[in-house]
Parts: structure tokens; sequence; C-alpha cells
């Protein structure tokens, strides 16, 4: 029986997955090596498990695991390992080359690859129910937001905004940005002192705050994590903003006391799900009062990716937004207008969201031990690995993030709100 070492073993078995050799350094848990290109990262494989993941879900679910689990790690840059050519992750199903394969049978057998499959990492999410009943969307959204208030302040930074920034350049800072993107949504809606605002998937209450402070609105923030909704009525009441923003623990689809006079969903209509996003537009339609606006700001898949339905296997699915789902920018367009909205303006923010995404990575990555601290290796190992990747995929416009400005057809309640006849440069506060 063979006894070649394990680098060896691992590079044979990259080239039976994927037909080609692994552009990157490799270190495995006898301490065997195998250089990568200068300046490349190392692909670090801790233990066979890792092997056993990949072999048994032979698609971006095993390497999920295998990394979540911190069988499989990445000394390095995290980019450069996830955007290399013919990248793993990047395939929607890797192919055993069997002949390919025979050879090493051996070699599998005696380290442990081959075995019983490994029961996957805690994190992983399996749903239960009817897909975006009310019951199940709670359920979906509980696994992603209540994983520790502190953990989302340390990502997120003192904003405690979880969606694209705004950032006038690169250099700006992610609290500067996230400032400019609140601004941003409530100019677009055209708030004004007295005028009710509704935002749905309130997260921790920084849009209302803002809104409320800035602009004088009275505002209702709905969001169905209850750790969301704690920390953001506390934050209301520390503004001294009671008077004037509610937040309240609610479905979308429950809220009762329309109209309102603008409504922002920033972040949630990934959410919602395919079939639900009829229900969705018609509802918000019925809660706007006529000539209100409504920003819809939303994650798109490519537009020739087709639509999304949450597939099983996705690592996203699983780890990250269980039962998410992402359209194409025309489905988000089409949806509201058979609703009865008018979409009036339309701006992309791809760029914005990778230099957001980025920022994440570094919050978590200087903060690192707090992190695991906090919320335990493998689920920070989840938001690392989901981020990075992110980035990548908004910069190589596999994915990307618009807002869509529209309103409900009738006659606003006072002159000042009507639409402008010249379209606003919304990138200036004075706009």
């Amino acid at each position: 029986m063979s006894r070649r070492p394990a680098a060896e073993l691992v590079s044979a078995l990259a080239v039976a997955l994927v037909g080609v050799p692994l552009p990157l350094g490799l270190r495995c848990w006898d301490g065997s090596e195998a250089p990568g290109p200068p300046g490349s990262p190392t692909l670090v494989v801790r233990t066979p498990r890792a092997l056993r993941r990949i072999v048994y879900a032979a698609d971006e679910l095993g390497l999920a695991r295998a990394y979540v689990s911190g069988d499989l790690d990445v000394e390095g840059d995290l980019y450069a390992a996830l955007q290399f050519p013919d990248t793993l992750a990047a395939r929607p199903r890797l192919r055993l080359d069997r002949r390919a394969l025979r050879p090493l049978l051996a070699d599998l057998l005696r380290t442990g690859v081959v075995g019983w499959p490994v029961r996957p990492p805690a994190e992983e999410a399996r749903m239960r129910g009817r897909r975006h009943s009310l019951r199940r969307d709670a359920a979906a959204i509980s696994a992603h937001y209540d994983v520790g208030n502190d953990f989302y302040s340390l990502l997120l930074g003192p904003s405690l905004v979880y969606s694209c920034a705004y950032y006038e350049t690169p250099a700006v800072t992610l609290q500067d940005a996230q400032r400019a993107k609140l601004d941003l949504v409530c100019r677009k809606l055209g708030l004004r002192a007295g005028m009710r605002l509704l935002d749905v998937g309130c997260g921790w209450g920084s849009l209302v705050l803002h809104a409320a402070a800035g602009y004088g609105v009275r505002a209702v923030g709905v969001t169905l994590s209850v750790e969301q909704a704690d920390l953001a009525r506390r934050r209301v009441r520390e503004a001294g903003l009671e008077d004037r923003v509610e937040i309240r623990g609610q479905d979308y689809r429950d809220v009762p006391d329309g109209p309102y006079d603008a409504i922002a969903s920033v972040g949630m209509a990934e959410h919602v799900g395919r079939a639900q996003l009829p229900v969705y537009a018609a509802r918000l339609h019925a809660l706007l009062t006529p000539g209100g606006r409504l920003l819809n700001h939303a994650i798109a898949r490519g537009p020739d990716a087709g639509p999304d339905d949450g597939g099983s296997r996705s690592f996203l699915t699983r780890y990250v937004f269980p039962d998410g789902e992402l359209q194409p920018l025309e489905e988000h367009v089409g949806v509201l207008e058979r609703a009865g909205f008018e979409v009036r303006d339309v701006q992309g923010l791809r760029e914005h969201y990778a230099l957001t995404c980025r920022a994440w990575v570094a919050n978590l990555e200087d903060r690192w031990e707090e992190a695991i601290a906090l919320v335990a290796p493998a689920r920070a190992r989840v938001w690392r690995l989901y981020l990075a990747g992110s980035a990548l995929a908004f910069e190589g416009r596999r994915v990307g993030v618009n807002q869509v400005l529209a309103t409900k057809e009738g006659s606003p309640a006072r002159e000042t709100d009507s639409w402008p006849m010249r379209r606003p440069d919304w990138s200036s506060p004075a706009a």
C-alpha cells in the first residue's frame, strides 16, 4: 500500500475533481506541503474530514461545510483564493474523473477520506413548514439576524446598517457612507416634516431614526427579528424619539394602519421569495397613500442568471439566508408595475456594495478574536466567507443592487410633493 504524502494526495484528488491543478499553495494535516505560484494564498487541509465533506457533497456546499467547520482554511488573501480561474466554489457541481480517482483509492481509504458522511456543521439551517408562510419566514429571519446584536455591532460598525452604503469616493469611511445612504433614501422619498414613513424590514432602526431626527417624519419600522426590534427600541429611547418612532415585531403582511406617505424597503425584498413578490408589491401599494413614494432597494441576480428559487444546495441558502431568493432587476420592476406602481427612477449601486462588503470583512478580521468569542468560530467563518464572496460577486457583475423608486397614482397631498420635472441630482444633499 502506497504512503504518499497528504499534500500529494490532495493535489491529485483536486485534479480528479476539477481537471486542473490547484493554483494555490497547500499544507495538510500530516505536515506535507505543495508550493503554489509566488504570492498565492495557502489552502490548509487540517483533517481528512475536509476531503470527505467535499467528496460526499461535490459542490459548493461540501466546500462550505469544510471551511465553516474549520477542517479547511485559507492562509493569506481570501479574496484571491475565492477568485482563481475555475475555482472549485464557482462550479455548480464538481465531477469526479473515475479514471483519475482509481489510483488514489487505497490512499483515500487509508487516510479516512472514504467513510461515512460527516455530519454538517450546526450552523447549517434546515427550514420546516410551508415555504414563505408567516411562521417559516419568521424562523428564517431569526436564523440570520438573531445571532447577537453585539456581533452585528462589531461587523457593521456604529451605523448598524446592514445594506449597501453609498460612497462618494472609495476612501470614505463606512460610517459616513452609510449615513449618506440613509440620506439618499430620505431624499428620494421626498420626506417632509409631518409625513408618515413605513420602513419594511427596519433592522436596528437606523433609517427611521435618521428620518425622524433629520426630516421630522413620524416613522414606523417593522422587523421579524426579536433581537433587532429590542435594540431598535432601545436606540429610539436613547435618541428621545419615542413620540415619533415606533418599532414593531411584525410581518409586512400584517401592517394594519395605512396609508403611509412614503415606504422604504431596503434589503428586505430578497427575503420575500419569487412566488410572494406579487403579494409583497400589492400589500405595499395598498399601504401607500395616493401620490406617495416607494423605494425598493434590493440585490438582483445578473440578467442572464434567471430567477433564483432558493436552491437547497446553495451555501447562501443553507448558511446565510434561509429561503432567500434573488431575482433579476426586470422582475423587481415588473412586479411593482403590475401592482399599480409607476416606476420613476432606477439607480444601480453595485460598486458601492462591493466596497461595503469589503469594509465589513475588514471589521470582522480586525476584531476576529472578539467575533469568535461572541458567536463561535464556525458562525464567524460563515460571515467571512459570505461577505468576501459577495464582494467578488458584485465586482464580477454576477449580482447587482438597485434602488427602484416608484409612485402610486393619485394627487399628492401637497404641491411640494409633486414629482419634479427634471431628474434630481440624488447625489447632492440639496436635491
